[in-house]
């Protein structure tokens, strides 16, 4: 199969299983099984593509223009493929989280669910492939709408209102700021093609770079740079696999990897470095990183607390690409993957304890480890992870990141890395001591309970043993993030 078909498989694999999902609505067992075959499927096709891509074949597809000299157009490089990667394999272990937890706390409307789901991993494949600034837009836009159900799933009151909040702060930061700075870059060089060392410079002024720059950093609102991070705390009112899927498999990662592109592929490092709103977006990142780890700390609602420490999370990626220190960029590029592995497993175990005790509140976990060891053994992994401790795989993106930054002087984000840093421990250990060092209180002395379905606890050892593995086996990431670097 040519590279081509290859990438209009793994379009066309998520987008034709939503049908498929709908014909078998009725009959739960088998929409299940069409989620999990079109998952597997897709996972396959995206590793046939990195086979192809490892052996050095050009992978490009092009459909009908859409403006001239910008068509309907798909390119696997690099960062593209280790975001397909990720979002393809986590669909596999999402989907089967979902069936014990969807089955196990009695949600509705689970068919419209696993169709969305499909919908927005389609999105995601787009937005991962994409080979322009306006294809990658399309998709990007169709991630937002196919995940707004999902926000809303419940339909209470409180899920509208933060659905109005999720969608109105995405759309109207990538309608009002993306597209404007796609089309200003339109106009001015005429292509939006990704390049390999950027476009802009030489074609267009200094001042509108600088511009330029902050229409996109700010128009790629799911990168959840403060002030415009609102939407995401206010998803979590979602079911706990949708929290999941909006932090760790589609959602913020297409907004930190759509930074990342935009930054290598569309201005370029050595252009970057000639911006003074370069280093205000720096600084942006690093106050992101310490004020949302600080608002963390203070939240007692787990899924809150774990949805600051995405906001934060989110802004090492901005930070290690404006540090514009190669090393920096290759860890910017690696923390994509392993704050996936990291997070998912956090929320998987937020899920759990859901599911199996009712509890939401982090002062309601105390001796919570000694009832489920599984999943709180998860969680621990999953937290090391984010505090960037080894074995897990967030020591290994933010090494580079530090490296890059001393390599170069950048003495401000070097602090901002080491102060977050203790300030993750200061949330999540914690949590971890509490789990399992703290007495069980005489609520849960009462009301005793095991571990959560087991679709739940294999998909959330699943993920911390690949949290581990990133770690202990980083050759293909690190191929792909020096390849990255290298272009």
């Amino acid at each position: 199969m040519s590279g081509a078909s290859l990438i209009l498989l793994a379009l066309a694999i998520p987008f034709g299983a939503t049908v498929l999902i709908a014909a078998t609505g009725s009959r739960p067992n088998l929409r299940e099984a069409v989620t999990l075959a079109a998952a597997g499927l897709l996972f396959l096709t995206v590793l046939a593509l990195l086979s192809r891509f490892r052996g050095g074949a050009e992978l490009s597809l092009s459909l009908i223009e859409l403006l001239p000299g910008a068509p309907l157009a798909f390119h696997a490089e690099p960062l593209g493929l280790i975001f397909a990667v990720v979002a393809s394999g986590l669909w596999i272990v999402n989907s089967i989280y979902s069936i014990g937890y969807m089955r196990g706390n009695d949600e509705g409307h689970q068919t419209r669910y696993y169709i969305c789901f499909a919908v927005a991993l389609g999105s995601t494949m787009g937005i991962a492939l994409a080979g322009n600034l306006l294809t990658l837009f399309i998709f990007y836009e169709a991630l937002s709408l196919s995940t707004y159900p999902l926000v809303t799933h419940h339909g209470d009151d409180e899920a509208k209102r933060s659905g109005r909040t999720y969608i109105g702060l995405l759309m109207a930061t990538s309608i009002g700021l993306m597209l404007y700075a796609i089309l200003l870059t339109w106009n001015a060089t005429g292509t939006l093609d990704f390049t390999a060392g950027g476009f802009l410079s030489g074609r267009v002024s200094d001042g509108l770079g600088s511009v330029l720059l902050l229409l996109y950093m700010y128009g790629i609102g799911k990168a959840a740079l403060m002030p415009v991070h609102r939407w995401l705390p206010a998803a979590m009112v979602a079911p706990t696999p949708v929290s999941a899927l909006l932090h760790a498999v589609a959602v913020v990662k297409a907004g930190v990897f759509t930074v990342v592109k935009v930054a290598v592929y569309v201005f370029g490092l050595d252009y970057l470095g000639r911006l003074p709103t370069a280093d205000l977006v720096l600084a942006i990142a690093g106050f992101t990183i310490v004020t949302a780890s600080i608002i963390a700390l203070r939240q007692d609602n787990l899924k809150r607390r774990l949805a600051y420490s995405t906001v934060s999370q989110l802004s090492y990626v901005v930070l290690g690409v404006f540090v514009l220190a190669p090393l920096s960029v290759m860890g910017a590029a690696l923390h994509i993957a392993a704050h996936a592995f990291g997070k998912i497993t956090l929320f998987f175990a937020a899920g759990s304890i859901y599911t199996a005790a009712h509890k939401t509140e982090v002062s309601q976990l105390d001796g919570i480890g000694r009832r489920m060891p599984w999943t709180m053994g998860a969680f621990a992994v999953g937290a090391l992870s984010m505090i960037g401790v080894p074995p897990a795989a967030g020591f290994l993106s933010k090494w580079y990141m530090l490296i890059g930054a001393w390599q170069i002087g950048q003495w401000f984000a070097v602090a901002i890395i080491v102060v977050s840093t203790l300030l993750n421990a200061a949330y999540f250990l914690p949590i971890v001591y509490a789990a399992f060092l703290k007495p069980l209180s005489a609520e849960a002395q009462a009301h005793p309970h095991g571990e959560a379905p087991l679709a739940i606890v294999l998909a959330l050892t699943v993920t911390a043993a690949l949290t581990i593995l990133l770690f202990l086996s980083p050759g293909l990431a690190l191929e792909l993030g020096g390849a990255l670097i290298d272009r």
